[in-house]
């Protein structure tokens, strides 16, 4: 397929609803792509609040993959130890778990960056890729037809209709395509209130996350510098009951009296929101052409910087299946979308409301979301013929080698891209498969027998390879299987599992 993205179309491949960062990031994997698309949001201008600001070191990798990471990493920053003060005085805790990176594990802790600014990252990384977020443009109605989803637009201009091979809702947890599609969206409103604002204060250091009354759950109050602006972000409890003031009168006096400083001036506030944390998620991802992603699909308490994560994986992975289906692929591939990520959100979930119910702050791996698998899958395909420590269905680790012409590289590198990978350790001149689109075969090996040498035998402590085996990579950067010598058929039935069989498209 060799089709530009097109942003004025009747017709194009696919219509996102919703440009939050699981909308943005689905599009920028669809329009590396080629596929012509267009993403629409009702809103009259983008997001400019903080709300989730962790990227874990899982979607750093994403981010990598997808052209952005340096430039998130460059407006943003580290998380800053967390001060907390009470009545013998104040203490610094390391809030999150520092972890060296590995050649394995190239990222080991989260980065801090507000949504908005991260959005605006993946809405200038769409630009250079041809596509532009519409937004006042509103999804107001569609009908699933025998192979298209007729869609009703509207905007300030009238409404348009525009008929797409498949639409997917990333249109946030009150989601208007989930509701129209009538899947249920069955969890709980947590028996928690809270405020969260963007502020500008004086009177206070910006070395560290400022909490006060943490063992007083009902009044406390934090206080975070966020990286990449020179403002704060307050998160304090609510009475679950009653109305409570959030105008700047009201945060600033709720500071005073929850701190016990007078010193601690408001001078602006850039955004606030008061609400109900709730953990819920979808009885279904999709019906028919239609697809469901963040947000619209499972909302998550703040607590251990989960959702925004966890939204941007799921486009992650959707992406690459819709290109492939476009393409000729098998339509079944599709399926596999639910059956991966709709039991990743369950876990999560769980996580992030065990997090708030237990008052817990310390933050380490289990949030990191590097030990997420699709273990059983049905694109994972366990061929192994001796047990290795890395499982098909697991994440793809990264790992430093050097290029035949002598230059450093990583597999991460070597993976970049929408294609699957297929690497082949010490395979000789074995041709493992052949050549076919969507995919890139490089082979380990010394000097004039492979394209990658494995110096320091990174590659080799990875992945747990021996040689003559052959690792499948899909193109999200997980192991879809690790095959032994003589083991072709099974290489065959891995490629064919990813939508690659030889002349399917």
């Amino acid at each position: 397929m060799n089709l530009r993205p097109s942003s004025r179309s009747t017709h194009v491949a696919v219509l996102i609803a919703g440009a939050g960062a699981a909308g943005l990031t689905l599009a920028i994997d669809l329009a590396r792509r080629n596929v012509p698309l267009r993403i629409v949001d009702r809103a009259e201008a983008p997001f400019s609040g903080s709300r989730g600001k962790g990227i874990q070191p899982r979607t750093q990798e994403v981010f990598e993959d997808l052209g952005v990471l340096d430039r998130i990493a460059a407006r943003g920053g580290r998380y800053p130890p967390l001060r907390v003060y009470g009545p013998e005085g104040a203490r610094d805790v390391a809030m999150m778990e520092i972890r060296p990176e590995t050649p394995a594990e190239p990222y080991g802790q989260p980065l801090m960056l507000p949504q908005g600014l991260t959005e605006a990252v993946l809405r200038e990384r769409l630009a250079e890729l041809g596509v532009t977020v519409e937004f006042g443009m509103e999804l107001v109605g569609f009908e699933e037809r025998e192979e298209t989803v007729e869609t009703r637009l509207r905007s300030s201009a009238g409404q348009e209709t525009l008929r797409v091979s498949y639409l997917i809702g990333a249109d946030g947890g009150s989601s208007f395509v989930r509701k129209s599609l009538g899947i249920g969206f069955p969890g709980e409103s947590l028996p928690v209130r809270a405020v969260v604002a963007d502020l500008c204060v004086e009177g206070l250091g910006r070395e560290v996350w400022h909490t006060w009354n943490a063992e007083d759950r009902p009044r406390m109050i934090g206080l975070c510098p966020l990286a990449g602006t020179g403002l704060f972000q307050l998160q304090s409890a609510l009475p679950l009951q009653g109305d409570f003031d959030i105008s700047d009168t009201g945060l600033a006096g709720m500071i005073a009296v929850r701190t016990g400083r007078d010193d601690i001036r408001v001078r602006e506030v850039h955004w606030r929101s008061a609400f109900q944390p709730s953990a819920r998620l979808a009885d279904r991802y999709s019906v028919g052409r239609i697809f469901l992603a963040g947000d619209a699909a499972h909302v998550h308490p703040p607590t251990g910087g989960q959702g925004l994560n966890t939204s941007i994986q799921d486009a992650y992975n959707l992406g690459w299946k819709l290109a492939a289906v476009l393409d000729g692929a098998p339509r079944n591939l599709l399926d596999t979308y639910e059956q991966e990520r709709r039991p990743i959100a369950a876990d999560v979930l769980a996580l992030s409301t065990r997090l708030l119910r237990s008052g817990e702050q310390r933050r380490g791996r289990e949030n990191h979301e590097l030990d997420l698998g699709y273990f059983d899958s049905p694109l994972t395909l366990e061929a192994r013929a001796r047990k290795g420590r890395l499982a098909s269905g697991a994440r793809a680790p990264d790992a430093p080698c050097r290029g035949a012409g002598g230059q450093p590289t990583r597999l991460f590198e070597m993976f970049r891209g929408p294609q699957a990978t297929l690497l082949g350790y010490e395979v000789g001149s074995e041709p493992g498969t052949p050549p076919r689109r969507g995919l890139q075969i490089h082979r380990v090996g010394p000097a004039g027998a492979g394209d990658l040498t494995d110096e320091g035998g990174h590659i080799r402590a990875a992945y747990d390879l021996a040689p003559g085996d052959w690792a499948l990579i899909r193109p999200d950067g997980y192991v879809a299987a690790i095959v032994g010598p003589g083991r072709a058929d099974a290489l065959s039935e891995g490629l064919s599992r990813l939508g690659l069989s030889v002349g399917n498209r």
